[in-house]
């Protein structure tokens, strides 16, 4: 593994670096950039498998039913929230507590969907969108990718 650190950042706790180590290999990551705080720092480790770099991966059944599921949605007019960043998935304010969200629900602009925690930081997810959701792709507690789709959108 490696890592940059650009001139003129503050120094970085070896904490924290760590915690990205360790969030890259939960997730399968062979690269992270992260800049923020005035600090910039690149992640890379080698890919683990016989996978060509550069090949995607095969699709489970799953998977491809939900791609299936966004491209219909996209051809309808519906919007897919994708996640802003690399995190763990909260559905709700607390584990007591219900869901911000569920299928069916009509929301607004602003409205928060989800919470998603990366570094220790709750970041919540709002609604860029009028309108009722369609589907909740993320499970509670789940580990997301940036980019990655949690919920459509559809329209009022």
């Amino acid at each position: 593994m490696h890592c940059v650190r650009e001139r003129g950042s503050i120094e970085v706790e070896h904490k924290e670096i760590r915690e990205l180590a360790m969030l890259m290999k939960e997730t399968g990551l062979t690269k992270l950039d992260y800049r923020g705080d005035g600090v910039s720092i690149r992640l890379e480790r080698a890919a683990s498998g016989a996978q060509p770099a550069g090949a995607p991966a095969p699709l489970a059944p799953l998977e491809a039913e939900q791609a299936a599921q966004r491209d219909a949605e996209a051809s309808s007019g519906g919007f897919t929230v994708k996640s802003p960043m690399v995190g763990v998935f909260y559905s709700a304010p607390g584990a007591d507590r219900e869901p911000y969200v569920s299928v069916g629900d009509v929301v607004r602009v602003g409205d928060v969907l989800c919470i998603i925690e990366a570094m220790k930081i709750m970041n919540e997810i709002a609604s860029e969108r009028d309108g009722i959701i369609d589907g909740i792709y993320a499970q509670n507690k789940e580990v997301v990718e940036y980019g990655q789709p949690l919920f459509s959108i559809g329209a009022i």
